[in-house]
């Protein structure tokens, strides 16, 4: 032995050393067992034995395979041939396993991830194995959580993505514009242009043929504004005589005249704090609009009858269906009244300029008015839709709306039939029965032969007749063809 080097261990540290080793197994959280190569249990520590739910007197010297009786997740058992703990002693290769179970003595099973690892002799003979195993009953019941939650997830994803859809096609736009319905690029931008004047204090003139839903974009206007929380007052300008129309928006004192029984409030001041929608504003009287004027630059009027200064804090949201700039021009309107509300104009784009929101808008009113009337209207044919679609709806949408009720009425059964549609020429009802496809069939002809000839005979492309009639140009092709629809030679 060389000087200085340590003294080889004798009997007395060998022992030791072991007994060490035995207090480190036994006290390992993990299940640790050796087996034989005939896969007999020859060590057990207790955690292993706990976990198992057997003594280790119980589990020591008995075969494993019969008394932990491991399987596959789905519970069927292993041949002990098949048996991955036993193939460790068999080809001397350490195998990892984390989709098994072990079942316990009382016959329940939990699952686990085991390594079994081959033991050799110094001569490098496989003698047995050992076995190191967990109880991940948590970190699978983590993992089915998980999972859970994942599918939760991915199924609220499609429920979302399928609302998302249904709103697209029937009702909803940005911010829940109410009955504002359409998803057109003629629609979208009117909204962006409500989304951008409702949050400011601005005078706002709404402009549009009549039916094109002027007062719809005002309520959005209002809504989404500060002043929501106040009222949206409301006067047909058009629909009032001249004689009332100043006592209507500026109220009137008690004698003003003939009926003036009380004391009256007006519009602007019913309006205050709030929003006043001016409809029809190109109908007020000449002599009302200096006072109009005058609310809308100090904030100031006086009652009718009355001498005492009314102030107010009114947002004024005006409509027209008239060319405005035209009556300045003839003197039938106040150029400084023109100027002092056109300082936001929204133009509305007429329904024939956004037919693709057609399809949307016949679903949305059908539903309301077969809900309203008690039908089963399930299925609206697309040939119904592309009659509609080639329709110019001169009344707009509330010509569309009062067709849908009209047809709703009529449909006696699952499918929708359009009846009350009128010829575009003079407003007259059709010759023929009401819904009769013959007149429909003469009105669409018409209409596409006539913006046809407009287009020049261009089917597809920029300004082409699909363009104009907002149609895919296959569908109008498929229109022409089922109309009888072609170009004479007199005009090629």
């Amino acid at each position: 032995m060389e000087a200085g080097s340590k003294p080889p261990y004798d009997e007395h540290d060998l022992e030791r050393l072991r007994r060490r080793g035995e207090l480190i197994l036994h006290a390992a959280g993990e299940g640790i067992y050796g087996l034989d190569c005939d896969g007999i249990t020859t060590f057990v520590n207790p955690a292993a034995a706990q976990m198992l739910g057997w003594t280790q007197e119980e589990l020591i010297g008995k075969p494993q395979h019969d008394v932990i009786h491991h399987s596959r997740p789905d519970g069927s058992s292993y041949a002990r041939r098949e048996c991955p703990i036993y193939a460790a002693f068999k080809d001397g290769k350490v195998h990892r396993i984390d989709d098994e179970v072990f079942w316990r003595k009382d016959g329940s099973s939990f699952p686990v991830e085991y390594m079994s690892t081959p033991i050799r002799e110094e001569d490098g003979s496989l003698v047995g194995a050992v076995v190191t195993f967990s109880d991940i009953t948590s970190r699978k019941k983590a993992e089915s959580d998980l999972r859970e939650a994942l599918n939760e997830i991915e199924a609220l994803k499609n429920r979302l993505q399928a609302e998302n859809v249904y709103l697209q096609e029937e009702i909803k736009l940005n911010h829940n514009f109410e009955e504002i319905v359409g998803e057109s690029r003629a629609l979208r931008a009117v909204l962006h242009e409500v989304e951008q004047v409702a949050e400011t204090e601005a005078t706002v003139l709404i402009l549009g043929e009549t039916g094109t839903g002027k007062e719809l974009i005002a309520r959005a206007i209002h809504d989404l504004s500060d002043r929501r929380t106040r009222p949206l007052v409301k006067v047909n300008c058009a629909a009032l005589p001249s004689t009332l129309i100043e006592s209507e928006l500026f109220g009137h004192e008690r004698g003003a005249f003939t009926g003036a029984q009380s004391r009256r409030q007006g519009r602007f001041e019913l309006a205050d704090g709030g929003t006043i929608f001016l409809d029809e504003v190109g109908d007020l009287p000449l002599e009302l609009q200096a006072k109009l004027l005058r609310v809308l630059q100090e904030g100031e009027f006086e009652r009718v009858g009355g001498t005492e200064t009314k102030r107010v804090d009114v947002r004024v949201i005006a409509a027209t269906n008239r060319d405005l700039a035209v009556h300045v021009r003839d003197g039938a309107f106040r150029s400084d009244l023109y100027y002092r509300l056109n300082v936001f104009p929204i133009s509305l784009p007429p329904l024939r300029k956004r037919k693709s929101d057609i399809p949307i808008l016949v679903r949305m009113f059908t539903e309301r008015y077969a809900r309203k009337l008690g039908r089963d209207i399930s299925t609206i044919p697309q040939e119904v839709l592309d009659q509609l679609r080639s329709y110019p709806w001169p009344g707009n949408i509330r010509e569309l709306q009062n067709v849908i009720e009209r047809s709703v009425i009529a449909s006696p059964g699952e499918k929708l039939r359009v009846v009350g549609l009128e010829s575009p020429s003079d407003g007259s009802p059709p010759d023929s029965a009401p819904g009769e496809s013959t007149t429909m069939e003469e009105v669409e002809r018409e209409h596409i032969v006539r913006t046809l000839e407009r287009s020049g005979w261009k089917i597809q492309g920029p300004d082409s007749a699909a363009d104009l009639l907002d149609m895919n140009p296959s569908t109008l092709r498929s229109r022409m063809r089922k109309l009888g629809i072609e170009r004479s030679l007199e005009t090629r």
